[in-house]
């Protein structure tokens, strides 16, 4: 009865609307609170911030929790596969096995914006296992995500209600039984350019695309092969790339000695022959990202926006031109492979939606990051020893100077997964 009482106290603040300036408010707070600790079973402490404590003080801060970006009010609780008692209706729950029946597993490929932590164990500078790094990760523990928490591998996977998080392929401690459900092949700095990896001493494409084939045999050994390959066909596929390709071989070290039309043709023509090596070993469903703004990237700001440190038009336009190519390859693609569908994801706009407009959705800042000064720390730079680290990440757009905030990854994942559900479920 009481847990009714809850829900339904819930429900009438979500319906009419009840709030102040800004922040959580203190009903829905309580509410939550009492919900964890009478009604959750939560061993795998995945609601670590539902406490009452002044550093947690804002509900919508809190995991599962979504508020509406605008009001700043909680407009939906997610418990998939929390083991919450008997939180998720009967009906609920049918509809999750059938969703997981479409979409068994989710796969990445790529960058830094995927990766889960393969680099850790590389010799590279492209590593971010240690503090302040995951801080806001379960355990607050540094797993490799370019983050202070979840990535959007995680956020995904959770919001197709997949599984909570998504493993490296290359974490030693990677278990049998995650195989079916997916893996992450992207490492950190890795490009569509070979030489970008060389660089950044990431994992090329073309290593991950070996790694996902070693993979393949493994999920045969636990599923079978008829069982690995009905994974491998029904399983939406992530591929993010080019944006160190554009950030750092072309724009920074000025690398290529292509103009940018050719660069980005280039960097398209390889993306197209990734997507094709997969669809031969049996992949049918491919969500390949766009590249953020680059040159609205704390980084950018400081190396090319001048002294008011402004977005780096011409960065930003080399990562349109990029953009709209690889829209138009797409669409090829989808003509040229029977059976395959090949969706085009924009990160590019929502993200500088929000770099564009902080205060609307509940930010203070856009412009830095909130590792050290905000302007040049990202991986190895963005350490427990780094000063001026700021207290509240929630406030900041950007975690250091190249990735968004768990946050801001959670807000333009929304979109995202519309048109993810929208295409494959």
């Amino acid at each position: 009865m009481v847990m009714i009482f809850l829900i339904s106290l819930l429900s009438v603040i979500l319906d009419f609307g009840w709030w102040s300036a800004e922040g959580c408010l203190e009903l829905e707070r309580s509410a939550l609170l009492h919900l964890k600790h009478n009604f959750f079973n939560d061993p795998h402490n995945y609601l670590q911030k539902w406490v009452d404590h002044e550093n947690y003080s804002d509900c919508c801060q809190w995991e599962r929790v979504e508020c509406n970006t605008t009001t700043g009010r909680v407009i939906a609780l997610h418990f998939i596969a929390l083991g919450v008692g008997n939180w998720q209706t009967v009906a609920s729950r049918k509809r999750q096995l059938r969703e997981n029946e479409k979409v068994p597993a989710l796969i990445a490929f790529g960058d830094s914006i995927l990766d889960t932590g393969n680099n850790n164990n590389l010799i590279s500078l492209a590593k971010c296992n240690f503090p302040p790094y995951g801080k806001d990760f379960i355990g607050g523990k540094p797993t490799g995500r370019f983050s202070d928490g979840k990535v959007l591998t995680d956020l995904l996977a959770e919001g197709l209600g997949i599984k909570e998080t998504v493993p490296a392929y290359l974490d030693p401690n990677l278990q049998s039984k995650d195989l079916a459900t997916g893996v992450c092949f992207a490492s950190g700095g890795s490009g569509l350019d070979p030489l970008t990896s060389s660089i950044t001493s990431a994992i090329p494409i073309s290593g991950q695309l070996k790694n996902f084939k070693e993979y393949i045999g493994k999920l045969k050994g636990v599923v079978g092969e008829e069982g690995a390959n009905k994974v491998i066909s029904k399983s939406l596929f992530l591929l993010s790339a080019g944006n160190n390709d554009l950030g750092i071989n072309y724009s920074v070290l000025r690398v290529k000695k292509y103009d940018i039309s050719t660069y980005t043709s280039m960097l398209v023509s390889w993306t197209s022959t990734i997507i094709k090596d997969l669809y031969g070993v049996g992949v049918r469903k491919i969500a390949i990202f766009s590249t953020t703004p680059v040159g609205c990237l704390p980084i950018f700001r400081t190396l090319h926006g001048g002294l008011m440190r402004s977005c780096a038009d011409d960065d930003n336009k080399a990562a349109e031109l990029f953009n709209s190519k690889l829209l138009a390859e797409v669409k090829n693609l989808n003509s040229s492979l029977p059976q395959a569908k090949i969706v085009y994801v924009d990160f590019y706009n929502p993200l500088l939606y929000l770099i564009s407009n902080p205060v609307k959705s509940g930010f203070s800042v856009s412009d830095r990051s909130c590792c050290s000064t905000g302007t040049v720390e990202t991986a190895i730079l963005c350490n427990k020893k780094t000063p001026f680290t700021c207290a509240n990440v929630s406030k900041f757009v950007f975690w250091d100077s190249v990735h968004p905030s768990e946050r801001a990854c959670r807000i333009t994942a929304a979109p995202i997964l519309q048109d993810l559900k929208k295409n494959f479920l």
